[in-house]
């Protein structure tokens, strides 16, 4: 599922009406461990775990609401720190049965203290080509370690999948200076070759770093039959 930051979503989860079971929300931003978020009885009644109470209960960032075969979660006026895979569970006889799981790519999404830019904007080529694209990272030197990631979202599609993730960034960055501030370019490529038609699509580079996680704004692929 891919949104621009400021947008409200509503992730779906269901299960047979003939089944009574209660129900939990997990989020799990890439490189992280799943969190609990919230659950429900069967009864209906709520409960809401880790650091999600406030969100919940007080800024209403988030909201569920749970149906007859249905508990429904709503992130309102998206930010980038809610990009994540949101994964819906089924509790019964001591139990979980999970979902496949939404990703959630929020868009347009900058940090002060780091940005994310890909080229090119799109691409067309013919099956067999090669091309190579391009994610450029703009950081402090102070924001410490990050993680890079790539993903493809095929038209029709329901999610899209991870495709590559570089954990060595050492021979890819350059210092700068600019205006009397140290800041950091790290510069990471993907390489496609002997393309086919399944390879189209669109490719998002995110960067995971300091507990946020950023999304640039994708490189669409267009594959041409010859």
């Amino acid at each position: 599922m891919v949104t621009h930051r400021g947008a409200s979503v509503n992730i779906t989860c269901f299960w047979p009406t003939d089944v009574n079971t209660d129900v939990v929300w997990f989020k799990q931003t890439l490189g992280q461990k799943p969190l609990l978020m919230t659950s429900t009885l069967s009864s209906g009644q709520y409960f809401y775990f880790n650091n999600f109470t406030k969100n919940f209960t007080e800024t209403k960032h988030l909201s569920v609401k749970k149906g007859v075969d249905s508990f429904n979660l709503t992130i309102s006026k998206t930010e980038p720190w809610d990009s994540a895979t949101y994964y819906c569970g089924a509790m019964k006889v001591g139990k979980v049965k999970f979902g496949d799981g939404t990703l959630l790519i929020v868009k347009g999404s900058e940090s002060n203290s780091m940005s994310v830019h890909q080229q090119p904007v799109s691409e067309s080529v013919q099956p067999g080509d090669s091309v190579t694209l391009n994610c450029t990272i703009h950081t402090e030197t102070c924001a410490g370690e990050h993680r890079v990631f790539w993903f493809r979202h095929g038209s029709g599609e329901s999610r899209p999948g991870i495709l590559y993730t570089n954990r060595d960034r050492s021979d890819q960055c350059e210092n700068c200076t600019e205006a009397g501030s140290p800041t950091q370019s790290c510069v990471y490529n993907l390489p496609k070759r002997n393309l086919s038609l399944s390879d189209a699509g669109t490719y998002y580079c995110a960067v995971a770093s300091c507990g946020e996680i950023l999304f640039g704004n994708g490189t669409k692929l267009d594959v041409d039959r010859k």
